[in-house]
């Protein structure tokens, strides 16, 4: 079988694709045939060795898949070979096979394609527990996302939505700010050509917004610190414009907000039923028509650095995908 590996740690450049031995599930594994893997930010930092997780090398980034179940493992009773599912593996997608915990594999209904179903689980995932159990968002408040266009974004933009905020889409581009329109952006703020502090004052009439849902960092953290409403609250989701900013503490005290931490990946191990409730909601709005992922680049495994370059550059708009 075919794998995308990384053998030194470094840009996805250096990324090689060979022939390796097929893996064999142990006890509580299944075998997953991967159809097509999602592209997500920590593949840009898993490859540099910059995330929190480390695998041995050498290893295939892909840190969520969609196919078919090709064998199970001893023990191994509510899946069965056949089965289409989506799998969350932490790294590894990028291959033609998959091992991984039974757990972390999902059914999923006909109805779904393998390629909404490969770039769902993450994305969503994420922005839904940030603004359901982080934020706790309500009805009528105000969400502004940062990096609104990419993949945690525009779900973020659309969730917010649904749940009833008024959301202000933060981006780069006036492409990138169009598709925050199509999914339910109320205001919009190109911050390459406009301030935005003034953007988020123009947008909310100088009142200021209740939640900040931030996975870019760097420059733009700050001046959305500062732009906050009394009591809000500040999702710290990622670092996507590269350093990691250094607010000032003082701002939360006057404010009398609270700077929010979002790991989505060690939610789904701390509160699993938890999670699951938050995937059956999910899944339930996808299958009601009311989300619908946005598929912006599709890369054969073989040009999988490419996909991640991509990601790095900061050209994608929703999902990103490698098919196999």
């Amino acid at each position: 079988m075919k794998a995308l590996l990384c053998v030194e740690h470094g840009p996805p450049e250096n990324l090689v694709l060979r022939e390796v031995d097929m893996p064999e599930p142990g006890k509580g594994e299944v075998r997953v045939k991967v159809n097509v893997a999602g592209v997500n930010f920590p593949d840009t930092l898993i490859i540099q060795n910059l995330y929190q997780f480390k695998p041995e090398l050498p290893f295939s980034p892909g840190g969520e898949a969609a196919g078919v179940i090709d064998a199970v493992g001893e023990g191994v009773e509510n899946l069965k070979v056949g089965q289409r599912v989506l799998a969350m593996t932490g790294h590894g997608a990028f291959a033609e096979m998959i091992v991984t915990d039974a757990p972390r594999v999902i059914p999923i209904p006909d109805a779904m394609p393998d390629d909404i179903a490969a770039g769902f689980t993450m994305t969503y995932g994420t922005s839904h527990h940030a603004l359901k159990q982080r934020a706790d968002l309500r009805a009528g408040e105000t969400l502004l996302v940062l990096g609104a266009a990419g993949g945690v974004g525009l779900a973020a933009v659309e969730l917010g939505k649904l749940m009833g905020a008024k959301v202000i889409a933060a981006a780069s581009t006036q492409e990138k700010l169009d598709l925050c329109r199509e999914y339910g952006a109320d205001e919009v703020i190109n911050y390459t050509e406009e301030d935005l502090r003034a953007g988020i004052k123009r947008a909310t009439g100088g009142k200021g917004v209740d939640v900040v849902y931030d996975p870019v960092g760097d420059k733009f953290a700050e001046p959305a610190f500062r732009s906050m409403a009394w009591k809000g609250r500040y999702l710290v989701v990622g670092f996507a414009a590269g350093e990691i900013p250094k607010l000032p503490l003082n701002l939360a005290l006057i404010k009398g907000a609270a700077i929010v931490g979002v790991f989505w990946g060690a939610f789904t191990q701390h509160e699993p039923k938890v999670h699951q409730a938050n995937m059956a909601e999910l899944l339930t709005w996808l299958g009601e028509g009311k989300l619908k992922p946005h598929v912006s680049k599709r890369f054969p495994l073989a040009e999988g650095g490419q996909a991640i370059r991509w990601m790095m550059d900061r050209k994608a708009m929703g999902k990103v995908l490698v098919e196999m």
